[in-house]
């Protein structure tokens, strides 16, 4: 991973660089004698090379229990976040702690900043939706460093963490299915960013529904997204030019849908005579859109507490194995998709 000139250098770092193990690396800091001479001039030689700065105000306070909890979401802006931060914070407030907000924007350069600041207010632990699924350096640098990571909404390749997730391969083939019921054929997927968890079950889920109805997946209509609300404009727009057009579109998250009813209206189609809709992520407005929005509704208030809990039993039981926590979906038919209601 790219070295960032904000972050400090850790001990691991300081270990790698001088061949000997973290442990040795933290006697010689600490003044312990029985380390051989030979080892001691590496890790001093090292920690000269790299720079490295030992936190002594942090090795003093480590012992003092932290009433904060780090909370990192990918886009502050959508309003599924908005319900998941809440759960989060009533979870947090019960046990008498308080909850950071971070807003990483899905730039894991900015993710990886408000880990240090989060570090530095000795967060008692974090509870991140990465950007990506290749976050897992980043993560697996902040436990080994004695800081517990809670995984929210999304996961990691190479590492297993606690998280907490929902069935999004479930949700996205229950909405599909939905739609080639009603007996649309050309169901085209505007998908989440594919370098997320998130993207790749939600794609997967509709695939899945193709076949077992044996429709044969056609590349043309699927899009990748990165959940913005711009993407489902576009993605939309670049849909309507194709011929034939779909007769469904399934859009993988809430931002995304707004974006493509907004392409959709401008381009005169009737949803659901011309194009069924369904979308993937259920809000308060949702009923009083026009049509009303047929979506998969996650429980997000739920997937916020039961983040939370799960720090804190990471936090009474740190050698613990790691847990995932899948909470289900549920489709919310409404008038979009064309069902007689």
């Amino acid at each position: 991973m790219r070295q960032r000139s904000f972050r400090p250098v850790t001990i691991a770092e300081v270990a790698r660089h001088a061949g000997v193990s973290q442990a040795t690396v933290s006697r010689v800091i600490n003044g312990n004698a029985t380390v051989a001479a030979e080892l001691q001039a590496r890790v001093r030689r090292a920690v000269q090379e790299l720079g490295y700065q030992p936190n002594r105000a942090a090795r003093r306070l480590r012992s003092n229990a932290s009433q904060v909890l780090g909370l990192i979401v990918s886009d502050i802006q959508n309003p599924y976040f908005t319900a998941v931060v809440r759960g989060v914070e009533d979870a947090a407030y019960a046990q008498g702690m308080a909850v950071l907000l971070c807003n990483s924007d899905g730039d894991p350069d900015k993710q990886a900043s408000y880990i240090q600041v989060l570090r530095a207010e000795r967060a008692a632990g974090l509870i991140v939706a990465p950007t990506s699924i290749r976050d897992g350096p980043m993560l697996i640098e902040v436990r080994a460093n004695g800081t517990p990571v809670v995984l929210l909404d999304r996961q990691i390749e190479g590492a297993a963490f606690d998280s907490v997730v929902v069935d999004n391969v479930h949700g996205a083939e229950m909405a599909t299915t939905h739609l080639l019921a009603l007996g649309r054929r050309r169901v085209a997927l505007i998908a989440g960013a594919l370098d997320t968890t998130t993207g790749r079950d939600r794609l997967r889920g509709y695939l899945q529904a193709l076949e077992a109805r044996g429709v044969r997946s056609d590349p043309q209509l699927i899009k990748e997204g990165d959940f913005k609300y711009d993407a489902g404009y576009m993605l939309t727009r670049a849909l309507l030019e194709q011929s034939p057009r779909p007769d469904a579109l399934f859009v993988a998250n809430n931002l995304m849908t707004l974006g493509a009813l907004k392409a959709l209206r401008e381009a005169g189609v009737r949803v659901p005579d011309d194009i069924a809709l369904v979308g993937f992520d259920d809000f308060p407005w949702a009923s009083e859109l026009q049509p009303p929005l047929t979506t998969v509704a996650q429980p997000t208030y739920e997937l916020g507490r039961t983040a939370a809990q799960q720090l804190f039993e990471r936090l009474r039981e740190p050698d613990a194995p790691a847990r995932t926590h899948v909470l289900q979906t549920r489709l919310v038919v409404r008038a979009s998709c064309g069902a007689r209601l």
